[in-house]
């Protein structure tokens, strides 16, 4: 692979929460840091809502010399908002791009299941739970408007951003790649693909142009390899209890098997010929670990490393988290 990945995350608002609360610009570069220098990635996927940040993050990597795919991410707004948003990201990303040629643009990721409009339901979870989802997706009904938005979307970001563009879709989707740069899909494997996952990827080389896979990765518990992207389901919610959020019972924390996960995929990746890989992803801070595992939060996390909401770590003392084993297997991956 070309590319050597990660996702970085700078603030997602998922649901009303923000994935990333505090943002240290401190923290952010000696992340990146040790993103290049440690985990052996030469291309970072950054990934949030607040331009600003992008920005911030985005210079930081460049000038140490990592490839950047910027993906301005707006979530569970209209097709209005969304395009407005992801214009004038893109419009911010130019005046970084012409310092920095390099610097490339996502220009929303799976919209079918995160944006208004082109499914019934106002969030994800009413989206993939209305009783029309399945037979909607399966008839490809949702193809046409996802489409006819990517083009507009396109032509519109092209107007004021003179770099490489992709859209970051979802298996579920058949996008217009001709109009792309780059062939770009998140891709999580679970026991119900297993066997033809290798299949699925490969598909996805027919459009002759490189193909990047934007996310794909495994939490950190047993079994959570059979889960794919529907891993952190593990947390459940009890609006009547003190402690809203806790673990679901008989969850046990298993690091190897996240570190397996993920490089069994990267070999699969390797071999089949992909451009490149984003592992999703590098940091949670909002699942803390515990070590109560009812509230060992980590477990549903997809993140490298494990963080603290009370302490710094220990191989990293001036970072409030510590690698976990899918970390060294990574690492150890793209140093090969």
């Amino acid at each position: 692979m070309e590319r050597r990945g990660i996702d970085y995350d700078v603030g997602r608002v998922l649901e009303g929460t923000l994935t990333r609360p505090t943002f240290d610009m401190k923290v952010i570069h000696r992340e990146l840091e040790i993103i290049k220098n440690d985990l052996h990635c030469n291309s970072v996927r950054i990934c949030g809502l607040d331009i600003d940040r992008l920005l911030f993050a985005a210079e930081d990597a460049l000038k140490q010399g990592l490839e950047v795919w910027l993906s301005p991410e707006m979530f569970e707004k209209s097709e209005q908002e969304t395009l407005d948003y992801i214009v004038n990201a893109a419009t911010a990303a130019e005046t970084l791009r012409m310092r920095y040629p390099g610097l490339m643009l996502s220009i929303g990721s799976e919209l079918t299941l995160f944006m208004q409009g082109i499914l019934e339901g106002n969030n994800l979870m009413e989206r993939v739970g209305n009783p029309s989802f399945w037979d909607t997706v399966k008839a490809g009904k949702h193809n046409k408007p996802l489409n006819e938005f990517l083009a507009r979307a396109n032509h519109a970001v092209r107007q004021v951003f003179h770099g490489k563009v992709t859209y970051v879709s979802v298996p579920l989707e058949t996008v217009d790649w001709s109009i792309f740069d780059f062939v770009s899909v998140d891709l999580y494997r679970e026991a119900r693909i297993k066997d033809s996952f290798g299949d699925i990827a490969k598909r996805f080389l027919s459009y002759g142009k490189p193909v990047l896979i934007g996310e794909f990765g495994c939490c950190t518990y047993k079994g959570a390899e059979n889960a794919g992207g529907w891993g952190w389901a593990i947390i459940e919610f009890d609006a009547n209890s003190a402690n809203s959020m806790r673990v679901k019972e008989n969850c046990v924390r298993d690091e190897d098997t996240q570190a397996r996960e993920i490089t069994d995929l990267l070999g699969i990746f390797d071999k089949i010929g992909v451009n490149g890989a984003f592992v999703f992803t590098f940091v949670s801070p909002y699942l803390p670990y515990n070590e109560n595992p009812g509230y060992d939060f980590d477990m549903a996390s997809y993140s490298l490393v494990k963080s603290y909401s009370d302490k710094h770590g220990t191989t990293y003392p001036d970072m409030p988290w510590d690698p976990k084993e899918s970390f060294r297997a990574v690492a150890n991956y793209y140093a090969r």
